[in-house]
């Protein structure tokens, strides 16, 4: 694990990463590969906008988080989906480019 999540680990009184639930696991372990790298990947950034959108979701769907700090995450959540597309833009410019030229070949 990087020092600097060491660092968090300590800050919080955490020994080890069997004390994180679930959400907070994973959290960790994107940071932790991000933090490993020397350069990131085109794949890295979309797995870890991926990640927090997932995040964000699942605390919209938790009941016990108040509307007021639901609402203060559609910011994040827009900007992260808004990388992502603009990611696969290129993909999805050129999938619907094939599709026209193969219908212009038939």
């Amino acid at each position: 694990m990087h020092q600097l999540l060491y660092k968090l680990f300590e800050k919080r009184g955490i020994k080890d990463s069997t004390e994180l639930d679930s959400e907070e696991k994973s959290q960790f372990d994107t940071w932790d590969k991000i933090l490993s790298k020397e350069q990131l990947s085109i794949e890295d950034i979309k797995n870890f906008c991926q990640s927090q959108i997932e995040v964000i979701t699942g605390k919209w769907q938790d009941l016990s988080v108040e509307q007021a700090k639901k609402s203060e995450m559609i910011p994040y959540f827009v900007v992260y989906r808004t990388l992502l597309a603009a990611i696969d833009s290129p993909q999805e410019s050129r999938r619907a480019l094939e599709i026209q030229l193969n219908q212009l070949t038939q």
